[in-house]
């Protein structure tokens, strides 16, 4: 399996999976994507999550001198659950049981344990730069800790992410450096995208999920939940995604084109919609990004509409497969209190884009709100509303509990160097 860049115009010009891992970017700016999306091989769920992971990935390692650790890496970067909430067909894929309480661990670890691997066979080190408008920047910062040959610097905007984001982003020494950026999750991103374009660095890297080794757990978690979808209900199921940067439902794509048994993946922004704003006009522009509840999707400039476009290259074959749905600060508070007083649940405001966009747009009985953090992480919206105290996971309570410690700079990339 060798990938090529989304900007590629010479389609000659090849790389390993561990090469395009490491390197984070292409040479010219683009994305590493597959020469050619694999065939799905078949799935064991009688062994586990870890192991289904394993075999999704392989093919995407197959020749790449990973390919002998990849079980082992999938074995200790998987070590978490992955469970629906079942509602009669209408389910919830809960993707925050790993450290730091959100769907990124996934990427995040398997990142983390293939660089470390990878970097300890070639003798190198590595500064890892990471943009995020929410739950990236912890999910980095706990997934390398304390990994040899790795350092990390960790960008957020100021003010613009919950407080027990923040302490997550910041509660960290050793290798990882925070920095509070005054601007915009956008600005945090072009600040690393001209660093790796400034050719008097050196040594530098992606975590976000323009990274491959971000996006292909993506891709296996959801080739484990539909056929885990499918064995119980013995349909397909419509996945619906609270979509930011766009990585995640990349992912999903992908699964879904390697043969997943998923019926189709429906997109749930907020008030930024450069996705939806396209598929109404057929006119794509990216915006700088607005200031939403759900705060991991402010994002108006999403790097991931690259490899969709590669997957989906002109306006009709687009439009015949994504959809998009824009959702309102008002109906974000709506839903959240909505399914708490239906059922007693309790969504983050990410994962209620999602749920108002199934309740809106998706008539299928089978369908799937991708869950992507945990409610407890965004107290100071839900418990005012709901009337209730929430319970912090364990593992979210402990990251709360160190110092916190970041710099404030302006943006621009020079600040960090």
């Amino acid at each position: 399996m060798r990938y090529i860049s989304t900007r590629a115009e010479d389609k000659t010009q090849t790389f390993s999976a561990s090469d395009a891992i490491l390197k984070g970017l292409c040479p010219d700016g683009g994305l590493f994507i597959p020469e050619e999306i694999p065939h799905l091989p078949s799935i064991s769920l009688d062994k586990g999550l870890w192991w289904a992971m394993y075999e999704a990935l392989k093919p995407y390692f197959e020749g790449d001198e990973l390919e002998g650790d990849l079980e082992s890496i999938c074995h200790d970067a998987f070590s978490f659950p992955l469970p629906f909430h079942e509602n009669n067909g209408k389910d919830y894929l809960e993707l925050y049981y790993g450290p730091t309480a959100a769907f990124k661990d996934f990427g995040a670890r398997f990142l983390a344990f293939s660089m470390e691997k990878l970097l300890a066979k070639r003798g190198e080190n590595l500064s890892i730069l990471v943009a995020t408008s929410g739950d990236t920047g912890g999910a980095v910062a706990s997934a390398f800790h304390n990994r040899e040959h790795l350092s990390v610097k960790v960008l957020f905007p100021k003010g613009r992410v919950a407080e027990r984001q923040r302490r997550q982003l910041t509660g960290w020494d050793g290798n990882v450096e925070s920095y509070e950026v005054d601007g915009s999750f956008d600005d945090c991103q072009r600040m690393v995208k001209e660093a790796f374009m400034d050719s008097s660095l050196t040594g530098l890297s992606s975590a976000n999920s323009i990274n491959l080794g971000r996006l292909l757990p993506q891709m296996a978690y959801y080739v484990y939940a539909s056929n885990l979808y499918l064995a119980k209900y013995g349909r397909k199921a419509v996945f619906i995604i609270p979509s930011g940067n766009v990585g995640n439902a990349t992912g999903a794509y992908w699964a879904k084109a390697m043969g997943a048994p998923i019926e189709s993946i429906v997109l749930a922004a907020n008030a930024n919609k450069p996705i939806t704003d396209y598929l109404e006009s057929g006119e794509y522009r990216p915006r700088p990004s607005v200031k939403t509840l759900a705060n991991a999707m402010d994002v108006g400039a999403p790097s991931n509409i690259e490899r969709l476009f590669a997957l989906f290259p002109d306006y009709d074959s687009f439009k015949a497969n994504v959809s998009a749905y824009s959702v309102s600060d008002d109906e974000i508070l709506r839903t959240i209190k909505e399914v708490y007083d239906e059922t007693g649940y309790v969504i983050c405001p990410h994962t209620a884009c999602g749920e108002r966009v199934r309740r809106d747009h998706v008539e299928s009985q089978y369908s799937v709100v991708v869950s992507t953090a945990h409610p407890a992480k965004f107290n100071d919206i839900v418990e005012p509303l709901l009337g209730c105290t929430i319970a912090i996971p364990k593992n979210l309570y402990d990251i709360m509990q160190k110092p916190s410690k970041a710099k404030e700079i302006a943006a621009d990339y020079h600040n960090i160097f």
